[in-house]
């Protein structure tokens, strides 16, 4: 398996560890994973499940509007 060498500044790799720890994988892995995930040509997770999951007025379709004078459209 090709191996791949990466750098990182101190924030970086911190919060990489602090993701690492929480998944209680190694850090390879993750890694892995997370280049999977960024490069495959899929819906994100959990993307299907937000349909529907707004349910208030602000979120609705707006109504057609209403055009007074509309130009006429020119026949070809």
């Amino acid at each position: 398996m090709p191996q791949l060498s990466i750098y990182l500044d101190e924030e970086t790799a911190a919060l990489l560890e602090k993701a690492v720890s929480l998944s209680g994988t190694s850090v390879s892995k993750w890694v892995r994973k997370q280049i999977q995930r960024s490069l495959r040509e899929d819906w994100p997770e959990g993307y299907f499940q937000l349909f529907g999951s707004v349910d208030d007025a602000s979120f609705s379709e707006p109504e057609e509007p209403y055009q007074v004078n509309a130009a006429p459209r020119a026949e070809f």
